[in-house]
């Protein structure tokens, strides 16, 4: 969407005061294993891991590029309410990075393949919430929202995106100590809704 949480804030500020509907998302989200996952099949999500490429690219910093798709499928089983973000590493030096949402949540974005991502919930696991479903799902998605105007993905959520990504990139600076992420929402101006 952008490369900062202060320009996604005052993206959708723009597109609030001129009316005009606003969304970003990934392919990711769409499929149908991560979308009854999101709808309850497993309960209340307590941790999650999911896989996914993270190729770097010079105008895109770190995981705004390529590794976004997996951190907004962290985002499609958890929902918003991420507290902290840190950067780990591993030994082959692919980017793993764990966030922790409220409620002890844990989510993990592991660069490498789309194998071995998993939900579990109160009421199971599944192992199958990786999986790509082409681009179906996804233009299903978009229409929808051209016709209502109505996002797919709350405002709040994808603001909550690109803080994680950009908290990301702050503990990696910062030798992999986690960061608070009201840290990012404080320097964009944004306010987290109240429940």
């Amino acid at each position: 969407m952008v490369l900062s949480t202060k320009d996604a804030v005052e993206l959708f500020a723009l597109a609030r005061k001129h009316r005009a509907p606003l969304y970003s998302g990934s392919g990711a989200r769409f499929g149908e294993e991560m979308q009854a996952v999101r709808k309850g099949k497993l309960g209340k999500v307590l941790r999650a891991e999911m896989h996914g490429a993270a190729t770097l690219e010079p105008t895109n910093p770190e995981l705004f590029w390529y590794g976004v798709h997996g951190v907004e499928s962290l985002f499609t089983v958890f929902g918003p309410g991420i507290e902290t973000v840190t950067r780990k590493s591993s030994t082959a030096g692919a980017i793993v990075t764990e966030g922790r949402w409220t409620g002890g949540r844990v989510g993990i974005f592991r660069e490498g393949g789309r194998s071995g991502s998993k939900a579990i919930g109160e009421k199971g696991e599944s192992t199958t919430v990786g999986r790509w479903d082409g681009y179906r799902p996804l233009l299903l998605a978009i229409i929808t929202f051209f016709q209502t105007g109505v996002s797919p993905v709350p405002e709040e959520e994808t603001v909550e995106i690109m803080a994680f990504v950009e908290a990301d990139m702050l503990s990696k600076a910062r030798g992999g100590t986690p960061v608070d992420v009201r840290e990012i929402f404080k320097k964009a101006g944004w306010v987290v809704p109240k429940k």
